[in-house]
């Protein structure tokens, strides 16, 4: 076969030519064609228009709203051909992160250009960070399906499309009023925007009296074994009607572990709130999870069903891509896919009019707020820039689906009829299907359950425990100070308490055993139970109630004489004999040149004990001259410093605490009788006493201390307290140790109340209420522990401080001594110089007298002066 080919040039040319002839008519006719209709490009070819789209693709819920919004476009174009201006939708992936989402929304901005941005199943956070993108961008933002908040009415550019939080609060509240229940347990998700929205329907339940008595948030990270345990706990309030504010995840999983629990039964009733409803999909494919799940109401936000609906949904499961729901059932359109459907078209339609007058986007968001159509869920209008679905459908969870059961009206009223402005309403509910297939309504009042508990019964501590039993009706009552926080503790979880004497005396050994051994007689055991490792192994034990360990007790001392007994006798006669060392030194140094310290022999004696026990209180007057007797005063005016102020602490601390000086061989210490703890402790190695004396009751103790039969008594804490409470003037706490784990409540094994009871004590320890009981009981006596600086202080402690005293004497002394004997050196060589000074004097008068006798009498009166006036020097 043989190839086609030009080899004519002149061919070729020809053809060129023409090819540009014929293409510039064309040309020319197309622009006269245009120039006809209406004059420029823009009428001919529709503009497109960037909205960004932000949701998490791997969610049921991002799917179902982007497969609706482009069907919804797709049929906005079509109905609307004659529209200048196509919206183009530019989705990004969230995955659920509100970070990624704004990293998104400035993508969008800044390298599509978006006019719009449409955000889906956003959480509190995610919707803020956009809504303050959008307002720096001066670009409207819509949020499907994001919770109302105060705090997000600030952006003006931020439109919401939900449901009315207030609507559904008031539904919900009288729906609970409608059964007469007033206590509910919230359960709620414990995630920032489930949080955000709840709070407004809580508000509302404290309005109008609807007590929630317990709040419990549970993740979906949460274990089986937790998420019971907490429902355990709400269990043991007696709660019977919940309301649940979760996700779909968290909702199924809650009930099976509900229904493991028996919660899902005849008289409990669960309430689910819009936001929770309009998050299921039945995307689980799970039919177990929504079998579980029979009986329970929810509210929901209503879609009038219309052959629009109908046929918009049959087409959007038809267009579903395969691989958009591997793995899922998506079975209908949500609540926000519905939504989604007329945002989308109130985006349309704004945007045509905005194109059409050639104004800024800002307007775009006064076109948006104006659009009013007739959407597949009702009359779509925008109001305060909420778009809100303020009508709800009451439904009831029957098998694998749901039975609509009646509706609620923004107008604060329920009906049974389809809420349709033109009918009556019958202000009825259908019969609800109630959890365990019954139809008559839970009363909603909290089951009380009887606790049989074993109470100690002897009586001895009768501030701890006092049991008494009527004679005629055998009821057994009890008081004191265990039995109050007992009750104390006992009290959110409604239990019918039901005491029963424990008649074995205090062997509480016998008492864990009795529990453990007779589990379908006794729930628990309270009393002065102390927490012991072999009780461990029997029973359950809550948290101590009281302080931990062991004390000892005395008498206070009264001796008149006490302010002697800081000191030891020979610090004291030491102490003394500084003082008066002291005051010599001083003396013998000042008196050679300090008036102040010479006179009369009676005199320097009081002087030298005046200044020396004046330095005592800092008192002496006397102004010193020399400069050894201040480098003297100065060290002991330090040592008196010390002195003095350990003293003084000392004779605080004796004024307080009596001492103690045990003597294992001699004393008798006194302690409870029958106690293992105390007996244990006595024969231990830190007391190892000899001399022990059983007694039963606080008054025992007191006699006993007062009448000197016992030095001290040793017992657990709360016993003590009890003693002190009662004689507060009398007895002290002089030392405590914690070694024994206080009292606590015994339970069977694997008890619900163990840890309840332990969190409730927890509890009143942190709020103050178990001091207010202990305090109504002990007179809030608190024990004063005795320490070292209650012994007397000795010598032998401060023998370095008295040798720096009596060095810096001595080193004063040696000093004196060498000044005394330079002075008296220089006496004794003035004194042989004046002695041969007057023999010489004395020869040369002789010999002048021998020369010349007459010439020398007028000269001897005036030499014998000179040499008189220099004996004197």
């Amino acid at each position: 076969m043989k190839r086609f080919t030009f080899q004519n040039p002149i061919l070729v040319s020809f053809l060129l030519v023409l090819l540009l002839f014929i293409s510039n008519c064309l040309a020319s006719s197309q622009n006269d064609d245009v120039n006809k209709d209406s004059g420029s490009e823009y009428d001919r070819v529709p503009v497109q228009v960037p909205v960004g789209l932000v949701l998490d693709l791997g969610s049921v819920e991002g799917k179902i709203v982007r497969s609706s919004l482009s069907l919804a476009l797709s049929d906005f174009y079509t109905v609307h051909r004659d529209y200048k201006t196509r919206l183009s939708l530019s989705v990004r992936n969230s995955h659920g992160e509100p970070l990624l989402a704004l990293a998104s929304g400035v993508d969008l901005l800044q390298t599509v250009g978006v006019e719009a941005i449409i955000i889906v199943g956003s959480s509190f956070l995610e919707t803020k960070l956009l809504a303050e993108l959008g307002e720096k961008a001066r670009v409207p933002v819509v949020s499907l399906n994001s919770p109302i908040s105060s705090s997000l009415s600030r952006y003006s550019h931020l439109i919401q499309a939900t449901h009315d939080s207030s609507s559904e609060a008031k539904g919900i509240t009288s729906f609970i009023h409608e059964f007469g229940w007033n206590s509910v347990a919230l359960v709620y998700e414990d995630e920032d925007d489930w949080r955000e929205s709840m709070q407004l329907m809580v508000d509302h339940f404290h309005e109008n009296e609807v007590r929630i008595r317990s709040k419990v948030g549970f993740t979906s990270s949460f274990t089986d074994e937790l998420i019971m345990d907490r429902l355990r706990m709400v269990k043991g309030l007696g709660m019977t009607v919940f309301v649940v504010h979760s996700s779909e995840l968290v909702a199924t999983h809650l009930f099976q572990c509900a229904e493991k629990l028996g919660m899902m039964g005849e008289g409990f009733a669960w309430i689910l709130t819009a936001k929770t409803m309009n998050s299921f999909h039945g995307s689980n494919g799970d039919d177990f999870s929504r079998e579980v799940m029979e009986g329970v109401v929810g509210f929901k936000s209503y879609i009038p069903m219309s052959k629009e609906l109908q046929n918009f949904t049959s087409r959007w499961r038809k267009s579903l891509h395969r691989d958009e729901v591997v793995g899922l059932e998506i079975n209908r359109l949500s609540i926000a896919g519905v939504w989604a459907h007329d945002i989308a078209w109130a985006l349309a339609r704004a945007v045509e009019v905005t194109r059409m007058v050639n104004v800024s986007s800002s307007t775009l968001l006064e076109a948006i707020k104006e659009s009013r159509f007739k959407g597949l869920s009702g009359d779509f209008q925008i109001k305060d820039k909420n778009f809100l679905s303020d009508k709800f459908e009451i439904v009831n969870m029957i098998g694998s689906g749901e039975r609509r059961v009646g509706f609620w009206n923004s107008n604060g009223s329920f009906s049974n009829r389809r809420l349709l402005s033109s009918s009556t309403h019958n202000n009825k509910l259908q019969t609800i299907i109630w959890p365990g297939g019954s139809a008559q309504s839970p009363d909603g009042r909290s089951t009380r359950k009887k606790l049989r508990v074993l109470v100690t019964s002897s009586n001895r501590f009768p501030r701890l425990v006092k049991v008494t039993t009527d004679p005629t009706t055998k009821i057994v009552t009890a008081e004191g100070f265990c039995i109050d926080v007992f009750k104390a503790s006992i009290n959110p979880f409604n239990y019918d308490v039901e005491f029963i004497l424990w008649r074995n005396g205090s062997n509480y050994d016998k008492l864990a055993h009795a529990l453990y051994n007779q589990k379908d007689k006794y729930d628990a055991a309270v009393g002065d139970i102390t927490i012991t490792s072999n009780r461990l192994k029997y029973v359950e034990f809550t948290m101590a109630f009281t302080e931990l360990g062991l004390g000892i007790v005395a008498p206070k001392e009264r001796s008149m004489w006490v302010f002697f007994q800081p000191l030891t006798r020979d610090l004291w006669i030491t102490s003394a004999a500084f003082f008066v060392l002291t005051g010599v030194i001083v003396w013998l140094i000042e008196r050679p040149v300090n008036k102040e310290f010479q006179g009369s022999w009676p005199q320097q004696i009081g002087v030298i004990f005046w200044f020396g026990f004046s330095t005592l209180v800092y008192a002496h007057r006397e102004k010193l001259k020399h400069n050894l007797s201040r480098f003297v005063v100065t060290v002991w005016v330090f040592a008196v410093l010390i002195l003095t102020t350990s003293y003084t602490a000392t004779l605080t601390s004796m004024m307080t605490v009596q001492q103690i000086r045990f003597n294992s061989n001699k004393d008798f210490v006194g302690h409870l009788s029958g106690s293992i703890i105390a007996n244990a402790s006595l024969t231990g190695p830190r007391l190892r006493a000899t001399n022990t004396k059983g007694l039963n009751t606080s008054q025992d103790y007191a006699e006993a201390l007062l009448n000197k039969t016992v030095a001290f008594i040793v017992d657990e804490l709360p016993y003590l307290n009890v003693l002190l409470g009662e004689k507060p003037a009398q007895f002290l706490m002089v030392k405590s140790q914690c070694t024994t784990n206080g009292f606590g409540f015994m339970f069977q094994k694997g008890h619900e109340l163990v840890h309840n009871v332990s969190t409730e004590i927890a509890k009143l320890r942190t709020e103050g209420k178990l001091g207010e009981i202990e305090k109504g009981w002990f007179e809030n006596q608190l024990p004063y522990t005795a320490d070292d600086t209650s012994n007397p202080i000795t010598l032998y402690r401060f023998r370095g401080l008295f040798m720096i005293t009596g060095l810096s004497s001595a080193f004063a002394l040696a000093v004196l001594v060498i000044l005394w004997l330079r002075d008296g050196w220089k006496d004794l060589v003035n004194s042989v110089n004046v002695f041969i000074s007057g023999r010489f004097v004395h020869f040369k008068i002789l010999f002048a007298r021998s020369i010349h006798p007459s010439l020398l009498d007028d000269h001897i009166g005036e030499s014998a002066v000179q040499m008189a006036q220099g004996n004197r020097q």
